[in-house]
């Protein structure tokens, strides 16, 4: 944790028990020490027949917050259709907001929830927690070395056979169906890839798209997504599918001295001068997936102390607005092929 901050002790709660919360939220909030000292998880909501966190009172309706005096902050860990609604709540209550991605889907959403928080004066700051997954770190750093030169070709890609279904053992889970997941697989997990390649690419100038149901009829929203991001001199691809036959996911950046590939847990660079091969499998587990939310509760803490929230609300902003730009352009019908002569 930063030293040059407060040491208020914030006091919050967990809305919805669902698997990311148990797996990644929670234990980040209770089992990293500098994270624990600063945030304090009084309660967890959750209006679904699920079982009770352990060590954490278990409450049905938000209103029942009431009980466990005041608070400063709700973290959100529901389905996507409910974060608008929520981060609404929690600000009108005078409450900082943590949510999961993705918190707005185009640019009025973004834009209706910054001035509730600069109207409250409150923090909401979105789960991009990729961006401190560890083998990511590292390419950031490549990139910003040189050490492939001028990059000018990155290509994403992200293999999975199924939408994460969650707590349910039938139907389409939520995350397929527009009802509750109110998007694919682009929007799912579609949204880390962006706010990624904002990070290493800045805003593209061309934004083309195709996106399809290909194997999961059960589902109503999109099953695979091809997004690519034309720059000057430069060019971003991005595959995302739930129709693969097995877990994996690949990136490549290509510079004029030598290519980085991250693929699978390894991560290697390839160039003229040097050559480098890491192995981030422990790190990239799932098991290990609350390390990058506790160094993102981290973040929301200095936020917090510094009443900074202006760099959050900008990324939420620059996130749905690309994604809302994806989705329109994969509306957008592509040529047709002529029969052959």
């Amino acid at each position: 944790m930063p030293t040059d901050v407060g040491s208020r002790v914030y006091r919050g709660a967990v809305i919805g028990a669902g698997g990311i919360a148990r797996s990644a939220h929670v234990p980040a909030l209770r089992q990293d020490k500098g994270v624990r000292a600063r945030l304090e998880v009084v309660a967890v909501v959750d209006s679904a027949d699920v079982a009770p966190i352990e060590g954490l009172p278990l409450v049905r309706d938000l209103a029942e917050l009431d009980r466990f005096g005041s608070l400063d902050f709700i973290d959100i860990c529901t389905p996507t259709a409910s974060h608008m609604g929520l981060v609404l709540w929690g600000l009108e209550r005078g409450l900082h907001v943590v949510c999961e991605k993705p918190v707005a889907l185009d640019q009025a959403e973004a834009a209706r929830i910054a001035a509730a928080a600069r109207r409250a004066g409150r923090v909401v700051m979105p789960c991009h927690q990729y961006r401190y997954n560890p083998a990511w770190r590292q390419v950031r750093e490549w990139l910003a070395a040189d050490v492939i030169g001028r990059w000018h070709l990155a290509e994403f890609a992200v293999y999975r056979q199924f939408a994460d279904p969650g707590a349910r053992t039938d139907g389409a889970p939520w995350r397929g169906t527009s009802g509750t997941g109110r998007g694919g697989v682009l929007l799912d997990h579609g949204t880390h890839l962006l706010y990624q390649v904002l990070d290493a690419a800045g805003w593209p100038h061309m934004v083309r798209a195709w996106t399809a149901r290909l194997r999961h009829q059960d589902y109503d929203v999109e099953d695979t997504a091809h997004i690519a991001l034309e720059y000057p001199g430069r060019a971003v691809t991005l595959f995302l599918t739930w129709a693969a036959r097995h877990r994996e996911t690949r990136l490549r950046f290509t510079g004029e001295r030598g290519v980085i590939e991250w693929n699978g847990g390894e991560l290697r660079l390839d160039s003229p001068e040097r050559a480098e091969r890491l192995d981030f499998t422990r790190e990239l587990d799932k098991a290990s997936y609350w390390h990058w939310f506790a160094s993102l509760f981290a973040d929301f803490v200095v936020a917090m102390d510094r009443a900074e929230g202006e760099p959050a609300l900008a990324d939420i902003a620059r996130v749905a607005t690309l994604l809302e730009s994806c989705y329109a352009a994969a509306r957008t019908p592509g040529l047709a092929v002529p029969n052959p002569p």
